[in-house]
């Protein structure tokens, strides 16, 4: 066989990467290969359309296997990871019974949400029923409960025989209130922690210490950023605890990572790998007695910076994509958010598809049978360290600042993703960055106010809630991705009319079907009713047929070339009984607003205060 595949390969000889781009450029016909071809990320690195084994010939990365050192590759050799679901503890025996009967469903951990700390009698009832052995089990409540909780859980695990076993985590998370409020910690951090570990001395497999950067995606962090600053978080708990004389080992492995996934599949696939790379690297220079301490736990949860309310079921095409690129790169456990979470407390429905995802990539896509399948892949191995690289830059830079904690207080963390939200934002009112059925291509007759139930959701989308005080810095935003938008389109379902949107379609037959196409995509952003038509014969015809439906707005879609004739005759008949809006940026735009023309859309518009700009018009 060795020798048939020999004689195969010899019919293809080597072919150099100049021959490959000499190819493609001639096949781009005299156009720019960088400019046409080459993508520079939000991260600050260019990326190029093809990668070659030369690329990667040097990588020391790709010399190690899964479950080694530095886990590049992962830090198990086997992709079997926890699928996890939030409950609520409101009630224990409910809480309970909706976890056992999960458990049915695939549920192999719990995120227990608690208000007050629960004692070791309700620990027991709490996790009646639940084989500990194989399920992971993490509490989330407020820092001033965590050591009462920790203490509660190990009383309860020593009574039932289950310390050795246990795996999970009691979220301890004071940087919370300051990175979200503005809020100091209140309390000796460094004696809570010690106490922390103590209590938690006799539950090995018990994490204690978050790093809770899912915040930080949520609030619209860039890849690397979301990274660099974890691995920042993660170091100052490191020199917390060790400063508080626990042992460097005891302490890594209290540590847990809670991390965003986002849609920008191949370059989460890269960070999660890059994480692992890092954090080992980072616990390295404390001298562990063994490198397993240097394995980085990471909990994954879909980001909700991308959620949206209009058109809702996206949202599984989101996470349904997110979930697969965080398996892939090797989490230890994962959340998908549920789809209609933004506007509603998750149902059975939502909750059930959440789960389904996870199970899809499991029991029919089989992901968790392979270990790091793009070990190897030119294009992953090299996001890989262009990501690391970037996020190991701020990592120093923070460190430089005092680390994460004092960065913090100083509000530095909180301008930084202040500022990359507003870019995001920028970026989705341009529609630099997309969001499917909100800013592009949006379902024109769906209404949302009804469906939008959260206490604190404000009607008008724009994804503020009700907070405590602020404090002295700034906090981190906690708008999404769509907000701006759906206020836009909201604001248009309050205002009980709704703006007609007619276009007036003449001339070049593939211009201005094309340019119809995309005014009529660009006001369903805002919610108006799309009036299209096949063409006219002459401006007059389509102008009369427009006032006819009494439109609000007249679209003039055509060819570049023909703009100079129709756009004035159009405007000149439309005699100021609509607004006048020209599809396009033709060259002759100039002459057109010196004739009084002042609308013009096209590819460069900012689509948002365009439209924000014709609600205040349109909707007095």
């Amino acid at each position: 066989m060795a020798e048939t595949r020999e004689k195969l390969f010899d019919q293809f000889p080597p072919v150099s990467t100049e021959t490959w781009k000499d190819k493609v450029v001639a096949d781009l016909k005299g156009a720019d290969f960088d400019k046409k071809l080459v993508w520079r990320t939000n991260e600050g690195f260019n990326v190029q359309p093809m990668y070659r084994a030369e690329d990667i010939k040097d990588f020391k990365t790709t010399d190690s296997l899964p479950g080694e050192f530095p886990y590049v590759r992962g830090t198990r050799t086997d992709n079997e990871w926890y699928i996890r679901q939030n409950v609520v503890v409101e009630d224990v025996a409910a809480a309970n019974a909706k976890a056992t009967d999960l458990l049915k469903k695939g549920v192999t951990s719990f995120g227990f949400k608690v208000k007050e700390a629960l004692s070791a009698e309700d620990m027991g009832k709490l996790l009646a029923g639940i084989d500990l052995e194989k399920t992971e089990i993490n509490f989330e409540s407020c820092p001033r409960n965590a050591v009462e909780t920790t203490k509660a859980l190990v009383k309860y695990l020593e009574s039932a025989g289950k310390a050795e076993v246990f795996k999970g985590s009691v979220k301890f998370d004071p940087f919370v209130r300051l990175l979200k409020h503005g809020l100091d910690f209140k309390g000796d951090l460094e004696a809570i922690a010690k106490e922390l570990v103590a209590v938690a001395a006799p539950v090995k497999g018990l994490r204690l210490f978050t790093v809770d950067s899912v915040m930080l995606s949520d609030s619209g962090a860039y890849i690397a950023q979301e990274l660099g600053m974890a691995l920042a978080w993660g170091n100052e708990w490191m020199a917390q605890l060790t400063n508080a004389g626990v042992p460097v080992d005891e302490a890594a492995k209290r540590i847990k990572f809670n991390m965003g996934i986002t849609s920008n599949y191949f370059m989460e696939i890269a960070k999660f790998r890059a994480a692992r790379m890092l954090w080992a690297q980072i616990v390295k220079q404390y001298k562990p007695e063994c490198d397993c301490a240097c394995k980085m736990m990471i909990h994954a949860a879909t980001t909700k910076f991308n959620q949206t309310i209009f058109d809702a079921y996206v949202n599984l095409l989101r996470t349904q994509t997110e979930a697969m690129s965080a398996a892939l790169a090797g989490v230890d456990s994962m959340t998908v958010t549920p789809f209609d979470a933004q506007y509603k407390n998750p149902d059975d429905f939502s909750e059930r598809l959440a789960r389904n995802q996870q199970l899809l990539l499991k029991e029919e896509s089989h992901l968790d049978k392979i270990t790091d399948p793009a070990g190897g892949s030119y294009y992953v191995e090299t996001l890989t360290l262009s990501i690391a690289e970037v996020a190991w830059k701020l990592f120093i830079e923070i460190e430089d600042k005092g680390g994460f904690y004092a960065a913090a207080k100083e509000g530095w963390i909180q301008e930084q993703i202040i500022e990359s939200s507003k870019k995001r934002h920028t970026d989705v009112a341009r529609r630099k960055e997309s969001l499917l059925g909100t800013n592009q291509f949006p379902n024109f007759n769906e209404v949302a106010g009804d469906k939008i139930e959260l206490d604190g959701c404000c009607k008008c989308g724009c994804g503020h809630h009700a907070e405590e005080e602020q404090g002295a810095v700034a906090s981190i935003p906690t708008t999404r991705a769509a907000s701006d938008f759906e206020a836009l389109r909201l604001a248009t379902e309050k205002s009980g009319k709704r703006p007609k949107v007619f276009m007036l379609t003449i001339g070049n037959l593939a211009m201005r079907l094309a340019r119809s196409q995309f005014s009529s995509n660009f006001f369903a952003c805002a919610g108006y009713e799309i009036i299209d038509n096949l063409g006219f014969a002459t401006v007059e015809e389509g102008m009369n047929a427009a006032m006819d439906k009494k439109a609000d707005i007249v679209v003039l879609c055509s060819s570049d070339d023909e703009y100079a004739v129709y756009a004035p005759e159009a405007y000149k008949l439309l005699a100021g009984r609509a607004e006048f809006v020209v599809a396009g940026a033709p060259a002759c735009m100039e002459d057109l607003k010196a004739a009084g023309i002042e609308n013009f859309i096209h590819v460069r518009s900012n689509v948002l205060e365009t439209l924000q700009a014709f609600n205040a018009k349109l909707l007095k």
